[in-house]
């Protein structure tokens, strides 16, 4: 399978980004700060469905809110090919207790970049989708955890952005609404829509993604095909895997994350 040949969407090139440490005396990094990206470059293309993989705390979801616009790298750049609407599907982010489940969705879309006139018109959708009945009549702060994400997955779903960043949410809810969340979803990945989804399971990588991005210490370690990315990416995560070089410290961790 060749490689999307057209002029990116979204390009980084070595891209860093570090936070202060309230712990400064513990601080992995020498001056006072904990980098969770060091040198990230990649391109995704227009229709991508492009996978992001790492272990636990290599800096995926840092890069994610980078590529969401929420951070700004320190180092290195971010360029958007053309304005884009670029969300997180983000659950139940932003809800106001006090507001009703129609109100929030309504706000909650006008948070993410929509206009109040596109989200009135998603509302009779928002609701179906979301099972809520007479609830999305009523106060968020009545509702249970799982009517919350129920309401969160439904207006994430009702934004139409031109890129879509997932962070390894692939169903949510009950048994039935998570099949329901989980196969709009796969709709989207077989659409012509940009998504971006982070995990750290190749299985999920190679089943939904055409392309992937491997991520490893705060640095791109490889990008090519799904399949390709992902099976590296396992054999380094086997039970007889080398121990991992530290990359701060330079020591060699064999009890490092996997």
């Amino acid at each position: 399978m060749s490689l999307p040949d057209t002029t990116p969407l979204i390009a980084l090139r070595q891209v860093g980004l570090a936070y202060a440490s309230p712990l400064t005396r513990f601080a992995p990094a020498r001056d006072g700060r904990v980098h969770a990206l060091h040198d990230v470059s990649f391109d995704v293309f227009e229709g991508d469905k492009l996978g992001v993989i790492g272990r636990n705390g290599s800096g995926k979801s840092t890069l994610m809110r980078i590529l969401a616009r929420i951070y700004d790298p320190d180092t290195g750049r971010v360029r958007f090919g053309r304005k884009i609407h670029v969300q997180m599907l983000s659950l139940g982010v932003g809800f106001e207790g006090s507001l009703t489940g129609r109100e929030n969705a309504v706000l909650n879309g006008m948070l993410l970049g929509k206009s109040r006139a596109h989200m009135l018109g998603r509302l009779a959708g928002i609701k179906e989708f979301s099972e809520l009945e007479d609830f999305f009549e009523m106060p968020v702060a009545t509702y249970s955890a799982g009517m919350v994400l129920r309401l969160g997955f439904s207006v994430a779903m009702e934004t139409d952005p031109d890129v879509l960043l997932i962070d390894e949410v692939l169903g949510v809810g009950d048994a039935s609404f998570a099949r329901k969340s989980q196969d709009a979803l796969v709709a989207r990945f077989s659409s012509k829509m940009t998504v971006i989804m982070i995990s750290h399971d190749p299985t999920i990588i190679g089943t939904f993604c055409t392309r992937a991005v491997w991520i490893d210490a705060g640095r791109t370690r490889m990008v090519g095909t799904a399949a390709d990315v992902a099976a590296a990416y396992q054999k380094t995560s086997s039970p007889d895997a080398p121990p991992r070089l530290h990359h701060q410290s330079g020591r060699l961790d064999a009890d490092a994350p996997r």
